[in-house]
């Protein structure tokens, strides 16, 4: 049977890193087609050298057996190909419908014809499992429902094949599990699937083929159901992988934070915070559990001066911090890991090096006095500065050409150790972990669990925030666990009760205070 696409001795190369090296990938129609590799492995690229965003040095593309030139998504929509990013392409103020035919020819000429689009929207989402209402304006939608309009938007479109990049790191459990079940459906109606993830037991799943890359090279392709998940492990990375981290006895300490009847309003105004408390030790990982949007942003921002409280009191070692700076807090020795590392971790456009003192660059070695005095003053000691990220660089396996290089050239996975290397290396007092290891590769997430556990042991105190349910398992010694901007109960994570978690969550019980 000839494949729908095949993808043949593929080469790019971007300066230095050579992201593809010469890949050749098939999928055949009907399939869901798991493309699986560490950060930085060259997925995304290849996807997008597909999609037309890319134009390959070296190699060639057919579909359907035909050879094809795909110099723009415009021709690979023409061929039948749609993407939906990671980081989706709507316009919030648009409805969903106006988003769907956006830059599409209208049937009436020069006037929208948004009755029938939103007819043929309704149809392709009720056969595919993708409810949604046309109307909806985009930035009313949650994210998983934004993710339905993104796919939907392809189907409209006439995309046979479909590719998804990191589809699920943006969804709950109850929203993968709805997702995966539009995949299977989609597969069975003869449409091609390609699914980029670093998700192990969602390749196991979903997949019925799974192709690894690693430093921009084919692995090996195999079937799903003759691999196991440890096997796959060692095609992406090239050893084992442990998938559950030693974790010693806590031995907490002193009240590091301390937030105390804490409300917070949301964006319109509402509250989304209300009457909180908790508090983090030192030498202690507190996960906070529950499904996202339950207060988790407005309470994070709180604690890190972006968001002035209405009510309520944060302390931090002792001193009241509520609605101190940014800067006081920094001061205060507290980093932050942002749940968004594009918006809110890093400036694209600087380097690696700028990055990782974006927190650190007025204080000495970074800065320096024209004195000589060995103090932080009004220049910046280029010397320092690149001597520390090199050795960050070597620490975090981050994969750069460079101190120098631009950030916007390093793989999502890379951006994410990045960021991550700047919130650990000074020895914070508090660390506040959103998200830590979203978007991360197998080898790179259990490096994270391990370097925030030696954290844990040297004494931080860290505030762990993720929607990963596992992660929060698996690291946290105390879990509080979030509905609708309350904690509903603190357990301790060992021995808990998974059905008792649930419930908590869904805010189906209440544990007495």
């Amino acid at each position: 049977m000839t494949a729908f696409l095949r993808m043949e001795r593929i080469a790019k190369r971007f300066g230095q890193v050579q992201a593809n090296d010469q890949i050749t990938f098939e999928a055949d129609a009907g399939e869901i087609h798991a493309l699986l590799g560490e950060n930085g492995a060259g997925k995304t690229t290849l996807m997008n050298i597909l999609y037309g965003l890319y134009q390959p040095d070296a190699g060639e593309i057919q579909i359907q057996g035909r050879k094809v030139s795909i110099h723009s998504p415009q021709d690979s929509i023409r061929l039948g190909v749609g993407m939906v990013h990671q980081h989706f392409m709507l316009v919030p103020p648009f409805t969903v419908v106006q988003n769907v035919v956006l830059g599409l020819p209208s049937s009436r000429g020069p006037f929208l014809d948004t009755d029938r689009a939103a007819a043929r929207i309704t149809e392709l989402a009720d056969k595919y499992r993708l409810k949604v209402d046309p109307d909806t304006y985009v930035w009313q939608l949650s994210v998983g429902a934004q993710q339905r309009v993104e796919i939907l938007k392809a189907l409209y479109r006439g995309a046979q094949l479909l590719v998804l990049d990191e589809p699920t790191a943006v969804l709950t459990p109850q929203e993968t599990k709805e997702f995966f079940a539009t995949l299977r459906a989609m597969a069975e109606g003869g449409h091609t699937v390609i699914f980029i993830t670093h998700k192990l037991e969602e390749v196991m799943e979903i997949s019925d083929r799974c192709t690894v890359l690693r430093d921009g090279r084919v692995v090996g392709t195999v079937n799903t159901r003759e691999i196991t998940e440890a096997e796959l492990a060692r095609m992406m990375v090239g050893r084992e992988v442990v998938f559950r981290v030693e974790k010693k006895p806590a031995r907490p300490g002193e009240v590091v934070l301390d937030v105390n009847q804490l409300s917070v309003a949301g964006e319109r105004g509402l509250m989304a915070v209300r009457g909180l408390s908790l508090e983090v030790r030192a030498g202690e990982i507190l996960g906070l559990a529950g499904v996202d949007g339950n207060g988790q942003t407005e309470l994070v921002e709180s604690i890190i001066g972006l968001r002035r409280p209405v009510a309520g009191r944060v302390s931090i070692a002792g001193r009241d911090m509520t609605g101190a700076t940014p800067r006081q807090v920094i001061e205060q020795k507290v980093t932050h890991i942002p749940e968004d590392r594009l918006t809110m971790g890093l400036v694209p456009t600087f380097s690696v090096q700028e990055n990782l003192i974006l927190d650190s660059y007025a204080e000495a070695p970074y800065s320096r006095s024209p004195l000589g005095n060995g103090k932080a003053g009004w220049f910046l000691n280029a010397r320092a500065i690149f001597d520390h990220a090199r050795r960050a660089i070597a620490d975090y396996n981050i994969k750069a050409p460079g101190p120098a290089v631009k950030s916007k050239l390093l793989s999502g996975g890379n951006l994410q150790k990045l960021v991550l290397a700047r919130a650990m290396y000074h020895s914070p007092r508090l660390l506040v972990a959103v998200q830590p290891t979203r978007g991360l590769d197998v080898g790179a997430t259990e490096f994270i669990w391990n370097r925030l556990l030696a954290e844990r042991e040297a004494g931080r105190a860290i505030l762990l925030i993720s929607a990963d349910l596992d992660e929060v398992l698996q690291l946290s010694d105390r879990i509080a666990v979030l509905f609708e901007g309350e904690v509903m109960g603190t357990l301790p994570a060992e021995g808990i009760d998974v059905v008792e978690l649930g419930l908590l969550m869904a805010g189906a019980k209440r544990l007495p205070a």
